[in-house]
């Protein structure tokens, strides 16, 4: 599904460059269960950040389910980024001004679903992650635990075929942290290929394998 070859990324740092990432190859087949780790600083989101196509500003190849990304137009990854990938982010990303239930509807707009469906997939996830009662609040009105929850809710609503995790159970208490690790294993097992950055080592035992990172470079 996933294949980089000589990825790199740099920024300004006086006169020079600072590398974020340095030569990265990678393969990820499809149906893959893939941990990232490494210290702080090493590149893991950085990395993660540019498979959803949510960075840019890079230099290498990257292919995505046969099609050339680095080929294509800002317009086109978006496109395709909104077809295959959800994305569970470290810091929510969730829309202020909008409650859960319509928070979660924004994946499936994108798409195209029938108000109609929109409507029953919002009702499933909201009692598949036992928030039906915070159907009708903002994110300022929920906590920290709560906000992830929605945030994994609405990455998995669309069924996507890439699940994308930065750190994705770290505002979660140990008993709803497992059930997000399970309910990623079920679906992987369903056929979703997933990569997870995370410090836990409980978090890459679900997963079929585990990379590292440091300074930037990826290592087995």
């Amino acid at each position: 599904m996933i294949r980089v070859r000589g990825l790199e990324k740099s920024i300004k740092a006086g006169t020079g460059a600072l590398f974020l990432l340095r030569n990265v190859n990678l393969v990820v087949e499809r149906g893959d269960f893939l941990t990232l780790m490494g210290p702080s600083g090493a590149g893991k989101s950085t990395l993660l950040a540019v498979l959803g196509m949510l960075d840019g500003d890079w230099t290498g190849e990257y292919e995505l389910d046969g099609q050339r990304v680095d080929r294509m137009s800002a317009k086109d990854r978006q496109a395709l980024a909104r077809r295959h990938v959800g994305f569970v982010f470290q810091r929510y990303h969730l829309l202020d001004d909008l409650t859960v239930a319509e928070n979660l509807e924004v994946p499936l707009g994108y798409r195209g679903v029938s108000r109609k469906e929109i409507q029953a997939r919002v009702a499933d996830t909201l009692d598949r992650f036992h928030i039906v009662g915070k159907k009708d609040l903002y994110p300022s009105q929920l906590s920290g635990g709560q906000q992830q929850l929605v945030g994994v809710a609405r990455a998995i609503i669309h069924e996507p075929s890439l699940l994308l995790a930065d750190e994705p159970t770290g505002n979660l208490h140990s008993e709803q942290a497992a059930e997000i690790m399970a309910l990623f294993r079920r679906l992987n097992a369903e056929g979703t290929t997933i990569v997870q950055v995370t410090h836990s080592a409980d978090n890459a035992s679900y997963g079929r394998r585990t990379l590292h990172m440091a300074d930037g470079w990826l290592r087995d």
